[in-house]
C-alpha cells in the first residue's frame, strides 16, 4: 500500500488541476496507468467522476492514519524499579583502570516497558534466593515493586532477559504468562558450557538453570541469534559487549525517543563518561565499543540507562520511592 501512494496522490492532485482548467501535461497520469495499478488513472486525456476523487483522497487520508496509528502503538512509556536499596562501592572494583578513591553507590533494578500496543515487558527479572544472597539492603521482591504502578506478575507479557547473572534472571518464575527472550548463545553457555571444564560461573545459579528449562519446555522461551534484531515491534536488542558469554542490552522506542536499556552491559554512568569497562567482561575491548556505539545510538545519551547506579532514582521524574519514569525531565 505504501508504494501505491505516491501515485495516488499525483494521479488526485492531477486530476484536481485539470478541473481548475490548469495548464497538465496530458499523459502525466497515463505513466501511472501503464504500472500494475493502471485502474487507478482513466485513460489520457479522461477525468474522473468528483466522487471517484473523494474516494482516492479518503483512501489516502486512511491509509497514512494507519501507518502513523502503528508507529504510535509500537511507543513504550519505560520505567525503572529498584528492588534493592542503596550499597556503597569503590570505584576501582566497578571500573578497571580507574586511578579514583572514592565510592558509588549502587542497587539493583529491573525494567517495565508499557506499550500503546498492549505488551507489557519486563527487561530482566531480579532474584528471589535471599538466603543464597543476603548481602543486599532493603530487598524487596520485584513483582511485589511492580505493584506499586498497579502491575500484576501476571499482566507481564514478555521478560527479556539481558543476561542470566542470578540478580537478572533468578526471578524469572515469578512472571507465569511471559514470553523469555534470551540470546541463543548466552543460553548454551548458561545451561551447559559454564558448567564444564574452565567454564566461567561468577553470578550465575545452578537454580536459575532449571527454571530456564522449565520455561523452556513450557514453550515460553525465545532464543534470539545474533545483533541489532527486533525481537517485538518498537524493540531492538543488540550484542557486542559480552558481560557474560552473549549479553544483550536494549533499544526501545520510548515516549522521549530512542532509549537504550543497557543493564550490565553497562554498570555505571561512571563507566559510560569514562568509557572503562568493567571487570566481568568476556572482552574488555568489546565493552568499551558497545558503550561508544550505544551512543551512536540515541540523540540523548541521557537515555542511555546503567544497570546498577543508584543515580538514576534521582535523574528522571519520581513515581514512587523505589520507581523512576525513564524520560526527559523538562523542569
Amino acid at each position: 500500500m505504501l508504494n501505491c501512494l505516491p501515485g495516488l496522490i499525483i494521479c488526485f492532485w492531477r486530476d484536481v488541476e485539470s478541473i481548475l482548467n490548469l495548464n497538465v501535461i496530458g499523459n502525466a497520469c497515463m505513466t501511472f496507468s501503464q504500472t500494475k495499478h493502471k485502474k487507478t488513472c482513466m485513460k489520457k486525456g479522461k477525468l474522473r467522476k468528483p466522487i471517484d476523487l473523494i474516494k482516492i483522497f479518503l483512501l489516502t487520508l486512511l491509509t497514512a492514519f494507519h501507518f502513523s496509528a502503528i508507529g504510535q502503538n509500537n511507543t513504550y512509556n519505560i520505567f525503572a524499579l529498584a528492588y534493592t536499596g542503596n550499597d556503597k562501592i569503590p570505584v576501582s572494583e566497578i571500573a578497571v583502570g580507574s586511578k579514583a578513591n572514592d565510592s558509588i553507590t549502587g542497587n539493583a533494578m529491573v525494567w517495565l516497558l508499557k506499550g500503546n500496543n498492549g505488551r507489557i515487558i519486563l527487561v530482566d527479572a531480579g532474584f528471589t534466593d535471599t538466603a543464597q544472597y543476603p548481602f543486599f539492603n532493603n530487598y524487596i521482591r520485584p513483582d511485589i515493586v511492580l505493584k506499586e504502578i498497579n502491575i500484576n506478575p501476571e499482566d507481564i507479557t514478555d521478560l527479556i532477559i539481558t543476561h542470566p547473572h542470578f540478580d537478572h534472571i533468578g526471578g524469572i518464575d515469578l512472571f507465569p504468562n511471559a514470553m523469555v527472550w534470551m540470546q541463543k548463545d548466552d543460553f548454551h553457555y548458561f545451561v551447559n558450557t559454564a558448567w564444564q571444564k574452565n567454564g566461567v560461573t561468577v553470578g550465575l545459579n545452578k537454580k536459575d538453570v532449571s527454571k530456564l528449562i522449565e520455561k523452556s519446555t513450557e514453550g515460553k522461551l525465545t532464543l534470539v541469534k545474533g545483533d541489532s534484531i527486533e525481537i517485538i515491534p518498537g524493540i531492538r536488542v543488540f550484542i557486542g559487549s559480552r558481560h557474560t558469554y552473549e549479553s544483550q542490552y536494549v533499544l526501545v522506542n520510548g515516549v522521549s525517543g530512542k532509549t537504550i536499556i543497557a543493564s550490565d552491559n553497562i554498570w555505571y554512568y561512571y563507566n559510560l563518561e569514562h568509557l572503562l569497562p568493567i571487570p566481568i567482561t568476556f572482552d574488555p575491548k568489546g565493552y568499551v565499543n558497545a558503550m561508544k556505539r550505544m551512543k551512536r545510538l540515541v540523540s540523548d545519551s541521557n537515555l542511555i540507562i546503567p544497570g546498577h547506579d543508584a543515580l538514576v532514582l534521582s535523574k528522571f521524574p519520581k513515581v514512587t520511592d523505589r520507581i523512576v519514569r525513564i524520560e526527559k525531565n523538562n523542569k
